[in-house]
C-alpha cells in the first residue's frame, strides 16, 4: 500500500505522468470541466472533500512553480484566497520552491482548463474555489 498522503490511485497516476509545464485543475463541485482533461471526482457530498484539503494533498506530490485563479475569488471569497495562500506559504518554505499566483477572469481560467492534463472535482461549494497548478521540476 502507498505510504504517502494521496492515496487515489488514478490521481496518483496523472501526478506521476505529468511533465514540466503540464497543468492539473482542482475545482470546485460546480466548475464545468471539457471534454478533454482526464476527469477525477472526488465529491462525495457537500464539502467533502473541501477544496483547500485537495490542494495541500495534491501538492504534497506535486511540483508546482505556478497557478493560476480566477480574479474573482478576492471580492467574492477571500477565505478560500487566505487558505490557498497560507497552503502555498508553507509549500514554499517544504520545497523551497517558488510559485507564482496568476489572477485571471473566471471565464478566461474556464477556457484554460481545457488544455489541463486532468481536472479534479471536490465537493467545494464555495464561489470561486478553483485553481490551475502548473507543473514545474524536481531540480
Amino acid at each position: 500500500m502507498k505510504a504517502g498522503r494521496l492515496l487515489h490511485s488514478e490521481l496518483s497516476a496523472v501526478i506521476a505522468r505529468m511533465g514540466h509545464g503540464d497543468s492539473l485543475v482542482i475545482g470546485d463541485a460546480g466548475l464545468p470541466i471539457p471534454h478533454g482533461p482526464v476527469r477525477i471526482d472526488l465529491a462525495l457530498t457537500r464539502g467533502i472533500p473541501s477544496f483547500l484539503a485537495t490542494l495541500e494533498t495534491v501538492l504534497d506530490e506535486l511540483r508546482i512553480e505556478r497557478v493560476i485563479l480566477a480574479e474573482e475569488i478576492e471580492a467574492r471569497n477571500p477565505e478560500q484566497l487566505a487558505g490557498i495562500e497560507a497552503i502555498l506559504a508553507g509549500y514554499r518554505v517544504r520545497t523551497g520552491a517558488s510559485v507564482e499566483i496568476v489572477r485571471v477572469p473566471h471565464d478566461e481560467l474556464k477556457r484554460r482548463t481545457a488544455g489541463a492534463v486532468a481536472a479534479v472535482r471536490t465537493g467545494e461549494c464555495t464561489p470561486y474555489a478553483n485553481a490551475i497548478l502548473c507543473s514545474g521540476v524536481v531540480f
